[in-house]
């Protein structure tokens, strides 16, 4: 019983995390789409959480380095103009960041955003190792963003967690880390407002 409850719990706390992402568009689409963000090397941690007990609902991890991607595991953001390969999405331009904040954050989400600016050869293994990583399955999200993190040299502290809050307050705690919490008054069926925008914009980037 006490087992069964425990699942229960981790499904509810990890309601966000969707479906595996089986999506593998081909190498000239994703190099077609290569972005390269002007600011330092760094790594961003997005956690979604729930507004009304707190509890983390979705992890995600934004990579600048030789490019700028997101790995969005088992996540159901996407956009039309963005290639994307198992559960990482090329790129990501500031614009791009933006829709994927917008469309987690509403009346009933908050997004916690931190960031560490990192060495290029830490980017460059944490970039490898979300590329390496393979589609997520659902309710994976914190657990495979913590494996991928923990094999980055100056992130092995961090623990094997499944709980995005959890692994949110222990990146956090790095040496370094920024923290930002955004918050939007938009209803549960209008969190995409930006999204749909840009499906009816071509030119957006």
């Amino acid at each position: 019983m006490f087992l069964r409850v425990a699942g229960l719990i981790v499904a509810l706390f990890l309601a966000a995390c969707g479906a595996q992402d089986k999506k593998f568009d081909p190498p000239e689409k994703v190099a077609a789409a290569r972005y390269v963000h002007a600011g330092p090397p760094s790594i961003t941690l997005f956690t979604v959480v729930s507004t009304r007990s707190g509890a983390g609902a979705h992890s995600g991890l934004l990579i600048n380095g030789s490019e700028r991607l997101m790995f969005d595991p088992a996540g159901t953001w996407y956009h039309p103009n963005l290639p994307e390969q198992h559960d990482v999405h090329y790129g990501m331009t500031p614009r791009m960041v933006s829709f994927y904040i917008d469309y987690h954050a509403r009346e009933t989400y908050d997004v916690i955003e931190q960031t560490i600016v990192v060495t290029p050869q830490q980017a460059a293994i944490a970039m490898a190792r979300a590329k390496a990583y393979g589609a997520v399955p659902k309710a994976q999200c914190a657990r495979s963003v913590s494996s991928i993190l923990r094999g980055v040299p100056g992130f092995e502290r961090l623990s094997s967690t499944w709980y995005p809050k959890k692994l949110s307050e222990e990146f956090g705690a790095l040496p370094g880390a920024s923290n930002l919490r955004v918050s939007d008054d938009d209803t549960d069926d209008n969190h995409g407002v930006l999204l749909v925008q840009a499906q009816a914009d071509p030119a957006a980037e």
